[in-house]
């Protein structure tokens, strides 16, 4: 007998901070969202386009801004073996914006509709339903220069929402106008004139960066902030004709479309590119807690030709799917994990239990089969468990005589029927 000491116990590791596992059922549950996304997207014409995790830092610095909290806190960048600076993307549209110039799809398709799901990455500071991790369904509509889309994609993020059980009086749609580069000069400069006798009571980072980009004042989150941007000037006062047509004809088709909405003259959003139509989607459901903004976007009519493409005009929007099973809260239960369970004693019924399971699979029904040899017992426990409606009962009895016995699990009534004839029978049970 062996006399050698047990080695140290080895340390358990652990996720990454700020990043979680997903886990059944919120991870059948994204599934469902994910479905519901395909189909609703795909009615109105967009396209599932599917970009890297991972792109050279440039493409975020140029895009998202050098200010912006993101790009100077947040993002999770290194160095490759060939010394080239990476980050795992913490936002989506630049990547699709670079996938658009990089394949030429401006010569392909002058109005291209895509939208994209998947993960995103983001070192900040942990808040209920924001993780550094997230999954992000994002919506970007590429060519149309037109308030229509602008309008029309609102009304779909609001039919998204209703289709996944949001209440419609549950949604507070706020919108506001950036301007464009002809105005938002003109509304720079009184805003800064505003600002300027209130510096000391701005916080740090503001007072750090408010004459580079005086618009993230009205974007910041803390109180003082808030509140001295309630009074500063607004876009709506400066904005040129161009703007001024495009923000009428905004509230025009979001009207014709019956979008109820609530202009905000302090929605700026976070990201640079942003230009004319800006919009978020606030949520007073479930249990998002005080930061309740479930899905937000806007125009980035330039963001095509700063990273090298023809001038382009754009529109969209994401929404962070973590947030979003927040805001839904207690859903209708899932479809059970299974339908038909397989239950067996002994080597020869589980034997001929496997061709009746992937019978069963092949006409589309859910089916189980416990292959550990546990108790009768303990896998009837199981396909209770597994919500089943229909139990296959095979022992040594049921193979002996050729027959497999039938249990319908919400009256426990029973049948033998034959082998040959019990995968159809099952059928036929489950669909009445």
């Amino acid at each position: 007998m062996s006399t050698r000491a047990p080695g140290p116990r080895a340390e358990r590791l652990q996720a990454v901070k700020g990043m979680v596992d997903l886990l059944p059922p919120d991870s059948r549950r994204l599934v469902e969202i994910e479905r519901v996304c395909h189909d609703l997207l795909g009615r109105y014409g967009y396209a599932l386009v599917e970009t890297p995790t991972v792109e050279y830092t440039p493409l975020f610095a140029r895009s998202i801004g050098e200010e912006t909290d993101i790009v100077e806190k947040e993002m999770y960048t290194f160095e490759d073996r060939d010394g080239r600076s990476l980050t795992l993307r913490p936002e989506g549209t630049a990547g699709v914006v670079r996938a658009y110039n990089e394949h030429a799809i401006h010569g392909i398709e002058p109005v291209t509709l895509w939208y994209y799901l998947g993960p995103m990455f983001r070192h900040e500071r942990g808040q209920r339903g924001r993780y550094r991790q997230f999954h992000q369904l994002g919506v970007e509509a590429l060519g149309v220069a037109e308030p229509g889309i602008d309008a029309e994609m609102m009304a779909m993020l609001l039919a998204l929402l209703a289709q996944l059980g949001l209440a419609r009086d549950a949604m507070e749609l706020h919108i506001n106008t950036l301007g464009c580069s002809v105005c938002r000069p003109s509304f720079r400069a009184a805003l800064l004139r505003f600002l300027e006798p209130h510096e000391p009571e701005l916080c740090e980072d503001c007072q750090r960066r408010f004459r580079q980009n005086p618009l993230r004042v009205l974007d910041c989150k803390e109180e003082g902030c808030r509140r001295i941007a309630g009074e500063a000037p607004t876009t709506l006062d400066h904005l040129c004709p161009a703007c001024r047509t495009h923000w009428e004809g905004l509230l025009g088709d979001l009207g014709t479309l019956e979008v109820p909405c609530e202009v905000d003259h302090r929605l700026v959003r976070g990201l640079d590119y942003y230009n004319r139509t800006t919009f978020e989607l606030l949520c007073t459901a479930g249990s998002l807690g005080a930061q309740n903004t479930l899905a937000g976007g806007g125009r980035y009519d330039g963001l095509v030709e700063l990273l090298g493409g023809p001038p382009t005009p754009a529109v969209g929007f994401a929404m962070g799917l973590e947030r979003l099973l927040l805001a839904l809260g207690d859903l209708p239960p899932l479809a059970p994990r299974a339908e038909v369970c397989l239950v067996t004693q002994g080597a020869e019924a589980r034997r001929l239990a496997l061709p009746l399971a992937r019978e069963l699979r092949a006409r589309g029904v859910r089916a189980d089969v416990d292959h550990r040899g546990t108790s009768l017992k303990s896998q009837m426990k199981r396909a209770d468990r597994l919500g089943c409606a229909i139990v296959l009962l095979l022992g040594e009895s049921e193979v002996t005589r050729g027959v497999v016995g039938l249990r319908r699990m919400a009256t426990s009534e029973q049948e033998e029927i034959p082998l040959a004839e019990v995968v159809g029978r099952a059928v036929e049970r489950l669909r009445r």
